[in-house]
C-alpha cells in the first residue's frame, strides 16, 4: 500500500472512531483510496485500502507518506479528522482538498457525504453503520463496504467540484480556504473541556435548578469516565433535566422519571439521589457568557464595528448564496473589529483572512469599518 501511495500525489482519506462506545474515543480504522492517474475522475480506477490502527499501532511510515509536500490529501469535513489523526498519531498534512468545504463554497444545500454520494453517484449508504462499533473485531462485510465507500468516490468528487468551482469563478477562493485549513496548528489546540452548559437541554431548566443539573451532570461525567463509556449511555440529557425538575427523594420516585429504566435505577439510583441532594446545597453556577459570546466584553466602539461587519457579512453571504461563515467566521470578524485596520496592508496582517479574502473583501471591510462614527483606538 505504501509503495502504491508514493506513486501518486492524490490520496483520499477518512477515519472511523468508537466515539459512540467510549468516553475516550480513538481512531479504529483509516480508509485510503488512490487512483490510477493523478487526475482520476473515474471511480473504476480507484483502489481502496483499510488500515487497522488497533493492530498496526506504529503508523509513522503512513504519516510520512501523507506528509510529503507534493501529496494532496482529499477528505470530507477534514478538520475533525485532522485533529484526531494529529492527536492519535501525530499526522499533519501540507495539502488538503476538503470536499465538504468546496461544496459549501459552491453553496450546495446538502453537504453531508451520504447525501452527496447519493446525489452525485447514486450510492445509498447503509445508515445502520453510522452507529456501529468500529472498535470491535472482526469487522463485518457491511462495515467494510461502508468504510470503503467513504473514500472510494472522493477523487471523482474532487474532479467534479474543481470543474464547478472553476466554472463559477470560485476556484481561487477554495484554494485559499484549503491553505488556511492546512495551516491550522493542532498542537496549540487544548482538549475541549466538557461542561454542562454545552447541553442544549440546559436552557430548558429553571434558573433556580441549575445547581442541581450541574451536580447531576458532574456525577454522570465521573461515572462515564470510570466506565470509559459515552455519557449518554449512563443517562440521557432528558433524564438529567427531568431529575432536576422533579427533585425525587426516593428510589420509588425515580421509577416515575421518563426514559430512566429500572436497570438504571437499580444501578445508579443511590448515586443520583446523592447528586440531587448535593446539588441543592451548591450555589447557582454562573453562565460562561464571555466565553460563549466574547462580543459581550467589547467596548461600545469595537462592538459597533463588530455588529456592522456581521451585517455586511450576512448581506454578502446572501448575495453569494452561501452560509455566513463561508464569507468569514465570527472569530475573524471579532479580530478585525478589535484591530480596527485602516489599510489593506494592516488587514493583511490578520493571518486567518488569507490573501484571497483580503483582496476580495478587503475594500468592503475597510469601508464598513470607516462608516462607523467611532474614532480609531476607542
Amino acid at each position: 500500500m505504501l509503495e502504491h501511495l508514493r506513486e501518486h500525489r492524490l490520496v483520499a482519506l477518512d477515519t472511523e472512531s468508537d466515539s459512540l462506545y467510549r468516553y475516550y474515543p480513538k481512531i479504529c480504522l483509516i480508509q485510503l483510496s488512490v487512483g490510477g492517474r493523478d487526475d482520476n475522475s473515474d471511480p473504476a480506477g480507484i483502489i481502496d485500502y483499510l488500515v487497522d490502527p488497533l493492530r498496526l499501532p506504529d503508523l509513522a511510515e503512513l504519516g510520512a507518506a501523507l506528509n510529503a509536500p507534493d501529496v494532496e490529501v482529499i477528505m470530507h469535513a477534514a478538520e475533525n479528522d485532522m485533529l484526531l489523526l494529529y492527536r492519535n498519531f501525530g499526522f499533519t498534512f501540507p495539502q488538503i482538498f476538503d470536499t465538504q468545504l468546496a461544496a459549501r463554497i459552491l453553496g450546495w444545500k446538502q453537504v453531508g457525504l451520504a447525501a452527496i454520494l447519493e446525489a452525485q453517484f447514486g450510492i445509498v449508504s447503509d445508515k445502520r453503520m453510522q452507529r456501529t462499533n468500529w472498535g470491535k473485531r472482526p469487522l463485518t462485510p457491511e462495515q467494510i463496504t461502508y468504510a470503503q465507500m467513504d473514500t472510494h468516490y472522493l477523487p471523482s468528487l474532487r474532479a467534479h467540484l474543481i470543474a464547478e468551482l472553476q466554472q463559477r469563478k470560485r476556484w481561487e477562493e477554495a484554494l485559499g480556504a484549503f491553505v488556511q485549513l492546512s495551516r491550522i496548528d493542532y498542537s496549540t489546540r487544548p482538549l475541549e473541556e466538557r461542561t454542562f452548559w454545552s447541553m442544549k437541554a440546559t436552557r430548558e431548566v429553571d434558573a433556580n435548578r441549575l445547581n442541581v443539573l450541574e451536580a447531576l451532570w458532574q456525577w454522570r461525567e465521573a461515572e462515564a469516565r470510570h466506565q470509559n463509556r459515552p455519557p449518554f449511555k449512563i443517562a440521557g440529557d432528558r433524564v438529567l433535566v427531568e431529575l432536576a425538575a422533579q427533585l425525587p427523594t426516593s428510589t420509588s420516585m425515580l421509577h416515575h422519571i421518563s426514559d430512566l429504566s429500572a436497570n438504571q435505577v437499580e444501578r445508579y439510583g443511590t448515586a443520583m439521589l446523592r447528586a440531587l441532594q448535593e446539588g441543592q446545597r451548591h450555589p447557582q453556577p454562573q453562565p460562561p457568557e464571555y466565553e460563549a459570546r466574547p462580543e459581550l466584553a467589547l467596548d461600545k466602539a469595537t462592538l459597533a464595528r463588530f455588529d456592522a461587519l456581521r451585517k455586511w457579512r450576512s448581506e454578502t453571504a446572501h448575495q453569494r448564496d452561501v452560509q455566513p461563515d463561508i464569507v468569514l467566521p465570527n472569530s475573524t470578524l471579532l479580530t478585525i473589529a478589535q484591530h480596527n485596520p485602516t489599510s489593506i496592508e494592516e488587514l493583511a496582517l490578520i493571518p486567518e483572512l488569507g490573501d484571497w479574502k483580503v483582496q476580495t473583501y478587503g475594500p468592503l471591510i475597510l469601508a464598513t469599518i470607516h462608516a462607523q462614527p467611532s474614532r480609531r483606538g476607542q
